[in-house]
């Protein structure tokens, strides 16, 4: 139950949806830069990008951001989220490439303080191929990601316990996108 009263169903529209139709003038804003981040032209995959979002939902500890984004991420890469729990639980021996091994220790560090991005890092990325559009995009996902993960704790939103929910809520987003 989330801590103010949304006007809506939770259990209809859990997690973060509920929020953004109690306030849609900031919830549309926030819908519309999901969009640009996980779904808009980009060298990085729809399904990598949303890997990153899972990964720093992941370690922010927000089970409703890392469940959506896992199953997202599943559904557009390998159809098993799997993946997903071996790059949280070891990035370091997780089957994904180094280029985007190297931008998700960017992720990481941004999402603990953005001023830990080191040139050593950034570097290590353009090493494995990155972009800078990539490395903008990846700092970008981690700094969003926090905030989305922390709005959605920050109200106590509910985050459901059935991955088919999830899995469900991803094949929308794949073939309709986040904005509304």
């Amino acid at each position: 139950m989330a801590h103010i009263d949304l006007g809506v169903d939770e259990h209809q529209h859990p997690g973060i949806t509920g929020l953004l139709m109690y306030r849609p003038e900031t919830g549309e804003p926030l819908m519309d830069l999901a969009q640009v981040l996980l779904r808009g032209p980009n060298s990085l995959t729809p399904g990598e990008r949303e890997l990153i979002a899972a990964y720093v939902s992941g370690l922010n500890e927000c089970k409703f951001c890392y469940s959506s984004h896992s199953a997202s991420a599943a559904a557009q890469l390998d159809g098993d989220t799997t993946l997903i729990d071996q790059v949280l639980d070891d990035l370091d021996s997780a089957p994904i490439s180094a280029k985007l091994r190297a931008l998700l220790r960017i992720a990481r560090v941004v999402r603990d303080d953005g001023r830990k991005v080191t040139p050593d890092l950034v570097a290590a990325a353009r090493a494995e191929g990155a972009t800078d559009v990539e490395i903008h995009d990846t700092v970008l996902l981690a700094a969003a990601f926090s905030m989305y993960n922390r709005y959605v704790d920050g109200l106590g939103a509910l985050a459901p316990d059935n991955p088919g929910m999830y899995a469900d809520a991803a094949r929308r987003i794949i073939e309709f996108g986040y904005a509304r």
